[in-house]
Parts: structure tokens; sequence; C-alpha cells
């Protein structure tokens, strides 16, 4: 018997230094292509893993790589030009400039009189 159901996988939150930035829906062909629409600043050269300009460390997370890098890296590093989040990811860049996700407010409930 084969199932016809599908296994749906939680988009990767991405973050700058524990800010939230950006939901990686699969919309983009790699991080920096996604960071970039965010505004965010991030030198790069090749775009496909050759030059390493634009190595960046992970916080935390991890990513997987559609064209391996012929950079060497260290095991908290990515090359965002050539990889995908694949896990909540929260990288050492600066959110400045950038569109970040801002919480909104919770309302407060309304306060009963005493009677």
């Amino acid at each position: 018997m084969t199932s016809n159901f599908k296994i749906l996988h939680k988009a990767p939150i991405v973050s700058l230094n524990g800010q939230p930035v950006l939901l990686f829906n699969q919309q983009h062909i790699s991080l920096l292509d996604a960071l970039e629409q965010k505004n965010v600043k991030l030198f790069s050269e090749c775009r496909n893993g050759y030059c390493g300009a634009c190595k960046t460390k992970i916080r935390s997370g991890s990513v997987t790589y559609h064209t391996e890098p012929l950079v060497s890296l260290e095991t908290d590093e990515c090359l965002p030009c050539c990889c995908m989040p694949d896990s909540d990811l929260d990288l050492d860049l600066s959110a400045d400039g950038a569109q970040v996700v801002r919480a909104t407010p919770k309302h407060k409930r309304p306060e009963t009189a005493n009677i």
C-alpha cells in the first residue's frame, strides 16, 4: 500500500545576530539571493562557491549546498552564494539596513472594573 501523503517541512527562519530577517521558502535560488532581496549587505563576487568572498559565520543552524564549494570552510562557516538553510539559521551578519521581521505587539485585555 502506498501513501499519498507528502511530508511537509517547516520553512527555515533566517536570523542575523538573533534578529529574524526572512522565512526561507524555496522561492530563492540561494541564501545569498534571499538575503539580498531583504537588503542585507553581503559582499560576493563569483556567486558559485569558487572565490569565498561571501564566507559567513554560522551562529546556529545548518545549510545544504546545491553547488559544492571549492573554498575551504570551517564547520561554523557557509557560503551563502551556493547554499540553502535546512534548519532555522542564525548568521553572524549585521541586520543594519535590512528589512527585518518585527513582532506585532500583543493587545492587552481590557481591564474589568471591580463592582
